[in-house]
């Protein structure tokens, strides 16, 4: 081999590692974007999942609270009741207490009797309800 030939060889080695290096340089680079951005994509992918989780939470606390509202309006409401309501419930009381007797007369009414007077010991408890709460209005 000659001389020329030589340095040409040993230009063409150098010349390839230099062409190497260069795509092996850029291939990493492309890598680590591509990486960067795959990892990006995944953690968006994971953050929009836990905001759809956020979201289903929120709407669940939402129609909890709209259920609890309406409790409490119905408990409002019911708060309203005053004397005429509770005097209504002691005439309920007396009535179906004279139905139990009524029915305790008969042989086919006991079951009559005790749902008579299962109501009426209800009535009795909620117009005893309503009693403490007047005495509290009137002080």
């Amino acid at each position: 081999m000659t001389a020329i030939q030589i340095c040409a060889l040993i230009g063409l080695i150098v010349g390839a590692a230099l062409l190497y290096w260069t795509g092996y340089r850029g291939g990493l680079i492309d890598g680590r974007i591509e990486g960067i951005d795959e990892g990006k994509a995944i953690q968006q992918s994971d953050n929009s999942e836990a905001i759809r989780g956020l979201e289903h939470s929120l709407h669940q606390v939402r129609a909890e609270r709209l259920q609890l509202y309406a409790r409490y309006e119905r408990a409002l409401e019911a708060s309203k009741l005053g004397e005429q309501e509770r005097l209504t419930l002691l005439a309920i009381a007396d009535k179906l207490r004279i139905a139990a007797e009524t029915f305790s007369a008969f042989r086919t009414g006991k079951k009559l009797e005790r749902d008579s007077l299962a109501l009426r010991d209800q009535a009795l408890s909620m117009a005893a309800l309503l009693e403490p709460a007047t005495q509290k209005e009137a002080a």
